[in-house]
């Protein structure tokens, strides 16, 4: 589809990018000539990862354990990663997310949420920024967010305002970092299943409904996320700036994924709960 040189020399650090759609795009970017960072709490995870992307590549792949929830950390692995050679590119992939009842959202619960989704993007951004706008260095930034900020979405309410917010900031920052040669841009995914999303989001006894819910009548593939995400960061896209781009088949036109959650009866949240405690 691309050319395989199309993001040649550009370095990129995708949060997050141990699993899941973090290492889907780590892996397509690397193929199409990127060098890659990758981040994450977990080291023996990206580590693991890193490993299976040079097999599958050949390309040059760093892995940093940091918790982006930690300004200071971020900061730490900024200098960290400048010390080589300055970033070109930051993914905002990190986020965390899991359905309950509102009323029953522990500030802990909410702030568990909130902490990685807006903060550590936040963060993150803010540090590459303050780097490429002081070394006078060209930048882009992409955030995944979700049709949540469209649409809003019950019962994952922590989730749909700090990815709103998230939005908010790359709109703000495409104006006031625009003229300093600094990108922003989004992408709102529809239903892309991952082990880590599918078990917060989708337990057992849920309406499975993601296919039937669809216009297209299917979920997304990973490639085409990335692939999305390749094009979006790359040279080529470079008139691009404050947009979010949604790749969910039109299902955000139909529902906002949590009608079926309203049919829930109380046993149901009770056993969720329970189930969110023991994990």
């Amino acid at each position: 589809m691309f050319e395989t040189s199309l993001l040649k020399n550009k370095r990129i650090l995708v949060t997050g990018g141990g699993s899941g759609l973090g290492a889907a795009m780590g892996c397509r970017f690397l193929a199409l000539g990127a060098e890659l960072v990758i981040c994450g709490r977990k080291l023996d995870r990206l580590e693991a990862t890193a490993r299976d992307m040079r097999e599958q590549t050949g390309g040059k792949v760093t892995t940093i354990s940091c918790d982006i929830r930690d300004g200071a950390a971020v900061d730490s692995m900024m200098d960290q990663i400048w010390r080589e050679a300055p970033l070109d590119i930051l993914v905002n992939n990190a986020a965390a997310t899991f359905i309950a009842q509102s009323e029953h959202l522990s500030f802990r619960a909410a702030d568990a949420i909130l902490a990685p989704t807006l903060h550590g993007a936040m963060y993150c951004t803010l540090a590459a920024g303050r780097r490429w706008i002081e070394g006078k260095h060209g930048g882009v930034v992409l955030s995944i967010l979700s049709t949540s900020t469209i649409t809003g979405r019950a019962f994952t309410v922590p989730s749909a305002m700090a990815k709103s917010a998230v939005l908010a900031m790359i709109r703000s920052l495409a104006v006031e970092w625009g003229p300093k040669g600094v990108r922003t841009v989004a992408i709102a995914p529809g239903p892309f299943p991952t082990a880590g999303a599918t078990g917060q989001l989708r337990p057992e006894g849920r309406d499975a409904g993601w296919t039937s819910l669809n216009p297209l009548g299917r979920t997304g593939e990973h490639s085409e996320l990335a692939d999305l995400a390749s094009f979006l960061v790359s040279d080529r896209a470079g008139y691009i700036n404050g947009e979010m781009v949604v790749i969910d088949g039109g299902a955000h036109l139909r529902s906002s994924g949590a009608e079926d959650l309203l049919r829930w009866t109380e046993v149901q949240w009770i056993e969720q709960r329970a189930a969110r405690s023991r994990a």
